[in-house]
């Protein structure tokens, strides 16, 4: 029985130390310090300078380890946190895709900015609801927004260069000196929104929706416009030279083209045959022109 005791306590101290990582590293290393001091006490005594050497080399070795070997496990690591954040991220997009609440908006979105920090900025934003959030100044370039939801939502001075918009609902955003060039926002609703002194250079916006838009000094040059809605649209100063597809049937639906640029054929077909159109536009030209 006492044999019996002795292991339970002896059991119980060792589970005692397991629980104390400090402890028993502590323990552990004075203990075999004690052991290492006592088999070099001869070296200590008779062959000093030479024991001493070797503990230099080894202590140079030590450094070694520690700024090649140290500094590149750390570095491994780092990298392989990060990595897994950027993971985590994009599965949290994937979890809330489709999910049509203001908390969806809210995390993907956050996620987004988070992913931006991280210089990611090709994202799989397909079918995501971001209606209401506020994702000004970030970095979209090359990412997918097919059919994803962003009514009311704020875009000033957003990147969204060779982003795929086909389908997109920015109705009623601020999209503001928004970067949209070389996009493809087919069939993209843009009604009611602010997309003053964005850009459109050489996108695609065949069948794009810009009813009652504001797009005073916006870059529309090189752009695919069969089919747009410019329904009461606001073309003040914007620049269309270039634009293929567009038709005077659309530009005579505008709210008005004043200041705006034109390719020389259209601007010959309005000054002919809706002059009222231009209006102060024509007048400044030819006055230049003189």
């Amino acid at each position: 029985m006492k044999l019996k005791e002795a292991f339970e306590r002896l059991r119980k101290n060792l589970q005692g130390f397991s629980e104390k990582p400090i402890l028993t590293n502590s323990l552990v290393l004075i203990f075999i310090t004690i052991i290492v001091i006592t088999a070099s006490l001869n070296f200590y005594l008779k062959d000093y300078d030479n024991f001493l050497r070797e503990v230099l080399a080894e202590a140079h070795g030590m450094i070694f380890d520690i700024a090649i070997i140290g500094i590149l496990i750390y570095w491994l690591n780092q990298r392989g946190e990060t990595r897994q954040r950027i993971k985590t991220y994009k599965d949290e997009i994937d979890d809330f895709r489709l999910w049509e609440s203001e908390e969806a908006a809210f995390r993907t979105a956050g996620n987004i900015k988070r992913l931006n920090r991280h210089k990611i900025y090709d994202l799989n934003l397909v079918n995501c609801y971001l209606a209401k959030a506020n994702l000004n100044y970030v970095v979209l370039t090359s990412s997918n927004l097919n059919y994803a939801n962003l009514m009311n939502t704020n875009l000033i001075d957003a990147n969204l260069e060779n982003a795929r918009l086909n389908q997109t609902r920015f109705e009623n955003c601020n999209l503001n000196r928004a970067n949209f060039s070389e996009s493809y926002a087919n069939g993209a609703n843009f009604n009611d929104a602010n997309l003053i002194k964005s850009k459109f250079k050489n996108a695609f916006l065949i069948k794009a929706n810009f009813r009652n838009a504001f797009l005073m000094e916006a870059d529309l040059s090189g752009c695919y416009l069969t089919g747009a809605d410019f329904t009461n649209a606001n073309l003040y100063k914007a620049d269309l030279r270039n634009t293929k597809g567009i038709s005077i049937e659309q530009l005579l639906q505008v709210k008005t083209l004043y200041l705006a640029k034109f390719d020389d054929d259209i601007v010959e077909i309005l000054e002919k045959e809706h002059p009222e159109y231009l209006g102060a536009s024509l007048a400044n030209e030819k006055l230049q022109a003189s």
